[in-house]
């Protein structure tokens, strides 16, 4: 990819047309535990370059305000929460959820300025465990699709944040790179013989297979794509594959495969240019599956306070301090000497640049689903740059509530593709509308 294309696929802010993109989709602000409580501390969320605060009023109630008041452009995030509304500090404003200006504390009673001064409000729901906003068209709100994790209760929903220092596009690249974990992950996903798929322990999962190169296999589906890693099993590789589907979900969902307790996805969200929100989810509809709250922390090393500073959730293990790399425990058998697996990630991500220079990688087969992934962005971006709907948006739009990865063994000759799919999918898929319209011209190279 050229520099330009390359911010094209990556920029977010202001009219960027990825950002444009963005716009078009119910985008997490953040996790509901956040901001629990009635009349509970303001949060400042900064997405896509904008900065907002989100409150829950008196009565419950969710607002997500832009952060400056829209007298004297003082934060509201220092403001009182209190008697359902969100008082500005410096002058004693205050602001329902809505943005209706309730008092004006500084001004007369006859004030010509009551009634035609709001706040910007952005329309925000309560969904699976996050606080969603919209900040495209006020005029033109989308239909909300759920995660498909918003099948499960809430009690069987834990879910991991941390701040990646680096642009969105590389983190999520990440994501979709089945190939990497059999090295970087190696510690925590080892191989084991006495398993037929990948089965989570308190502190590993563990694999059938040995296979560090696997053979990569894309789909392209009306809301992104699907791909498979092919591996060899140890036992019976003559007769059977172990196969691992990942799902990317435009414009910034990943599901990966589950293991034999919980299921997992993703989602990484834009901060800016230059950083992200990392949401992991492990979550179950079973009453006798899943994993906690606290323990999905500790296994991932994301503890609040010990791992992750509150509020921020930036790292205390960082490209600083070289990720409290233990050398002498590589010399040992740890592979990366960096505890959890999110961290272990973070420092491969963010050691590339706050945005990765893509025109000096150089692509192998493992791959594929990088390139896909860049070139159906890049595409869709383009589209959005010349007035077409956000990809995802039109067409067949299939539940995410439905998308489910998969792994396990599969007989060969059979065909992955056919494996934990929904109904709405595979008529998705039986109809031809499978793959996502976007007739901009791709990147080169």
């Amino acid at each position: 990819m050229t520099p330009e294309q390359n911010d094209l696929l990556c920029r977010v802010e202001g009219d960027a047309p990825m950002g444009k993109l963005m716009r078009q989709h119910w985008i997490p602000a953040c996790m509901i535990e956040e901001v629990a409580d009635p009349d509970c501390t303001p949060l400042r969320v900064r997405l896509l370059g904008e900065n907002m605060v989100v409150f829950r009023d008196s009565e419950g109630r969710i607002g997500v305000l832009d952060e400056l008041c829209p007298h004297r452009r003082a934060s509201l995030v220092f403001g009182r929460n209190e008697e359902c509304g969100l008082r500005c500090l410096y002058h004693g404003w205050k602001f329902d959820v809505d943005g209706n200006v309730l008092e004006m504390a500084s001004e007369p009673e006859d004030s010509h300025m009551r009634g035609k001064v709001m706040a910007r409000a952005f329309p925000a729901i309560e969904s699976a465990g996050f606080v969603w906003v919209w900040m495209g068209d006020p005029d033109d709100v989308g239909a909300f699709n759920a995660p498909n994790w918003s099948s499960a209760p809430a009690d069987k929903i834990a879910v991991v944040k941390m701040h990646g220092a680096c642009n969105w596009a590389q983190i999520l690249e990440g994501s979709i790179d089945s190939s990497h974990s059999s090295s970087l992950h190696s510690t925590n996903m080892p191989t084991a013989d006495t398993v037929s798929g990948s089965t989570a322990t308190e502190t590993a999962w563990l694999r059938p297979s040995a296979d560090k190169s696997p053979r990569i296999e894309v789909q392209k589906t009306s809301f992104g794509f699907r791909y498979a890693a092919i591996r060899k099993p140890i036992q019976d590789a003559d007769k059977q594959d172990y196969v691992r589907t990942t799902l990317f979900i435009a414009p910034f969902t990943v599901v990966i495969p589950s293991n034999d307790r919980y299921h997992l996805s993703q989602l990484l969200i834009p901060i800016d240019d230059e950083n992200t929100s990392f949401y992991w989810i492990a979550w179950h509809s079973d009453a006798d599956k899943g994993i906690d709250q606290d323990a999905w922390r500790k296994f991932c090393g994301a503890e609040i306070g010990k791992d992750v500073e509150p509020v921020t959730f930036k790292k205390m293990r960082n490209y600083e301090n070289n990720y409290l790399q233990d050398r002498a425990a590589m010399k040992a058998g740890d592979f990366t000497g960096i505890y959890g697996i999110p961290a272990q990630d973070m420092a491969m991500w963010e050691s590339m640049g706050t945005i990765a220079d893509r025109s000096e990688d150089n692509l192998g087969t493992s791959d594929k689903a990088i390139f896909t992934f860049r070139t159906l962005m890049y595409r869709a971006a383009q589209a959005v740059e010349n007035g077409e709907p956000a990809i995802g948006t039109v067409g067949s739009v299939i539940p995410q509530a439905t998308l489910m990865s998969f792994q396990g063994m599969v007989p060969k000759g059979e065909d992955w593709k056919d494996r934990n799919i929904s109904a709405e999918e595979r008529a998705a898929r039986d109809s031809g509308t499978e793959a996502p319209a976007a007739t901009a011209q791709e990147p080169a190279g």
